[in-house]
């Protein structure tokens, strides 16, 4: 199990996932998926192409799951501290 240091996602203090991203390496990853979902509206417009702006969407924010699963805290219900 990695140490609380080499986390790139903290848990969240309530409820489940994760919160702000707390080393470099997070943020980037963050930077990476807000571009690509900027880029996402002009290559597949939801005007014309709802399907293809959607599934391409859904990609994206899965590949940022994964990261923040691979890289966080392990996720579980938290009530507080």
């Amino acid at each position: 199990m990695p140490e609380k240091s080499d986390y790139w996602f903290p848990a969240k203090t309530f409820g489940w996932g994760w919160g702000l991203p707390i080393a470099w390496q997070g943020w980037l990853v963050y930077g990476i998926a807000a571009i690509l979902l900027a880029t996402g509206y002009f290559i597949f417009p939801p005007e014309t192409h709802i399907g293809y702006f959607l599934a391409y969407t859904w990609i994206v924010v899965l590949a940022l799951v994964g990261v923040c699963w691979l890289k966080g805290e392990p996720p579980r219900w938290r009530w507080g501290k």
